[in-house]
């Protein structure tokens, strides 16, 4: 049975686990949308730097201009970072990075903003971009036979979420909870399907887009981090587990990640109504 719903937020992460972007529209690719987690801060081993052992990550802003990607952070000054390189030219050096258990190269943005990361963050870090000449691919265990290709998400290109699951997780929380849906980092926000929309049926799709739900999104401590101030505490990890645990993993669960079936290059735009089925 099919439904529809509408699209009522889009977000890109372009440094993941800093701030996202709330956007009106976005170019849709085979690995998220235009940006999404095309960078990465990685420690002096070259492995991924996220908010669950730095929560400091998230008080990093950033703002995609024309030209350039706008890094800020209390008590820094802004962070310019070039969004595009001409056609042509060499890339920076790339340096052995690993997220998750995927090893890759990734382009080195340099000696500036490594220093502004180690400052920031209070230990040594750099910046990375993914190096667009590689590819990383969601497990198969859940993709089947389709490949989907990611930058530095943490599996799969894109993450859906209801409103209205938000507000009923909110009320289940009681006390006036209003945990906002940014705790969840999706790309996708929809409205008009109810609760626990984002899990059902197998496609969520348009006229010119469409994407396959591959896998429920497990959720863990930096759900927990408010994103102003970085204090942490037990919701929403703890009403998850009551009511959203799955036998199948042993974390609770929030919102869909999705792969693209067809429609890159088409763009997507805030209000937009899409069918599941």
């Amino acid at each position: 049975m099919s439904q529809t719903v509408r699209l009522t937020g889009l977000v890109v992460y372009p440094v993941k686990s800093a701030r996202g972007i709330a956007l009106t529209e976005a170019l849709v690719t085979p690995h998220g949308l235009a940006h999404d987690r095309e960078w990465m801060v990685v420690d002096e081993a070259g492995r991924f730097i996220t908010q669950r052992q730095t929560p400091r990550m998230a008080l990093i802003e950033t703002a995609l201009t024309a030209d350039s990607m706008d890094l800020r952070a209390p008590g820094m000054e802004t962070l310019t970072i070039p969004r595009f390189r001409p056609a042509g030219s060499p890339f920076e050096p790339t340096i052995p990075v690993t997220v998750w258990r995927h090893a890759t190269q990734a382009l080195d943005e340099g000696d500036r903003a490594a220093a502004w990361f180690s400052e920031f963050l209070e230990q040594r870090a750099r910046l990375v971009r993914w190096d667009p000449t590689r590819r990383r691919l969601s497990s198969k265990e859940w993709t089947g036979s389709r490949e989907a290709e990611n930058y530095f998400s943490d599996g799969y290109p894109f993450l859906v979420a209801s409103e209205e699951s938000l507000v009923d997780l909110n009320h289940r929380i009681g006390g006036g909870s209003n945990l906002p849906m940014d705790r969840f980092r999706p790309n996708l926000v929809i409205a008009g399907g109810g609760v626990g929309s984002e899990d059902q049926g197998t496609t969520l799709r348009s006229d010119a887009v469409e994407f396959a739900r591959v896998k429920p999104c497990i959720r863990c401590v930096m759900t927990t981090t408010d994103q102003l101030t970085t204090r942490r505490g037990p919701e929403p990890l703890r009403t998850l587990a009551r009511y959203r645990m799955d036998p199948r993993f042993d974390s609770p669960l929030f919102g869909h990640n999705l792969i693209l079936i067809r429609g890159a290059g088409a763009t997507l735009r805030v209000g937009d109504t899409l069918e599941t089925f």
